[in-house]
């Protein structure tokens, strides 16, 4: 926490709004369409899983459509599409941000143009910070008209040419989840260009009501709204968003400057023109035997770290999908770690990683 999340909190006890609605969900809003700039409109939602949902339901993805997903992704990018009774369609990654390759996923909607029929959505993913390539993936998208949800949960405080990320797309989403780079405990928002997209997606999220003195519905609606009170809290880790983004960027150069000397270990590079929040701070090594040897050392310490996330086309849940494949997330899953990357790390906690981490590639 920053400081000022309690105050915020404070205000929606003493003023009795703690419902779904009231001036911190409207002040939080605010203070995200100010930060991310473009002239977007943000609705404040119960978590970026929320917020993938209600783009697909605002973009009309329903029974038997297919959507086009980003394969190298944590599940909640791609279980929204099964809510709709969608399928969804996996596109591997490219080597130099590890997100949604241009060339497959052109290839992927020739070939399910050819197959079915054209793809109603694309889901490119922002991963742990690093922008895709919105410019290329925007291109194709834009001359088959499919539209893109931008999942940047990862990605608050990132920017692509001086763009910031969860505005370079058709309609963005942003995470607060507890693990991400600022948090209201859980949340998420919906980025969107048009006012009426808005009001639209916060109808659907509070229940759907109509118009009435009654209760009157005429869609189904969801129970997706955030809480005057976790956007108090909101509010104040807005304020404090650079300051995390910085800590964040430390640690990935902390990291670099002391681990680039083994030849084993390879850091993933910004390209021209990129800008990655570092939420994670990510190596790969040269084998699977190095990566686990890391990793059970720092547990051995118990310091937590993970390996990256395994591709949504080789997950089990997830077997029947068709995917479009190259080989190079199933690499970076077998080959990769998460390092230990929260904005609080001191000194000497960075320190105790590198000593263990340089310990055993001395081995």
């Amino acid at each position: 926490m920053g400081g000022s999340e309690q105050k915020y909190v404070n205000d929606a006890f003493e003023t009795n709004w703690i419902a779904p609605l009231g001036p911190h969900v409207d002040g939080f809003e605010q203070a995200i369409e100010t930060y991310l700039e473009n002239d977007v409109y943000a609705a404040v939602l119960s978590s970026g899983t929320a917020s993938i949902h209600m783009a697909l339901q605002l973009l009309g993805v329903g029974k038997g459509d297919e959507v086009l997903c980003q394969s190298f992704t944590f599940s909640a990018s791609a279980n929204p599409i099964v809510y709709q009774g969608a399928h969804p369609v996996f596109i591997d990654s490219e080597k130099d941000t590890w997100n949604m390759s241009p060339e497959l996923l052109e290839i992927a909607i020739n070939d399910r143009i050819q197959k079915y029929k054209k793809p109603k959505a694309i889901i490119a993913v922002h991963l742990y910070g690093m922008p895709y390539k919105a410019n290329e993936i925007n291109a194709i998208a834009k001359k088959y008209e499919i539209p893109v949800i931008e999942d940047s949960a990862e990605a608050l405080g990132s920017t692509y040419f001086g763009q910031k990320c969860g505005s370079l797309s058709d309609i963005g989403i942003l995470s607060f989840n507890g693990n991400k780079i600022i948090t209201t405990s859980g949340g998420g928002a919906l980025i969107v260009k048009q006012p009426e997209l808005k009001q639209r997606a916060v109808f659907l999220s509070t229940q759907a009501r109509d118009e009435a003195a009654h209760y009157e519905h005429s869609s189904i609606g969801y129970n997706y709204r955030m809480s005057n009170v976790l956007a108090g809290i909101g509010r104040g880790q807005m304020e404090v968003l650079d300051e995390r983004v910085h800590a964040r960027r430390a640690n990935y150069l902390f990291y670099k400057s002391n681990l680039s000397s083994f030849d084993s270990v390879h850091f993933l590079n910004e390209p021209e023109g990129f800008y990655a929040n570092r939420w994670l701070t990510c190596v790969t090594f040269d084998t699977t035997e190095q990566r686990e040897a890391v990793r059970l050392a720092l547990l051995e310490e118990d310091i937590e770290s993970r390996p990256l996330w395994k591709p949504m086309h080789m997950q089990p849940v997830f077997k029947e999908a068709d995917s479009y494949t190259n080989g190079i997330s199933e690499h970076l899953f077998n080959h990769g770690l998460c390092l230990p990357s929260g904005s609080n790390l001191t000194e000497h906690d960075l320190n105790r990683v590198l000593q263990i981490i340089s310990n055993t590639l001395s081995l």
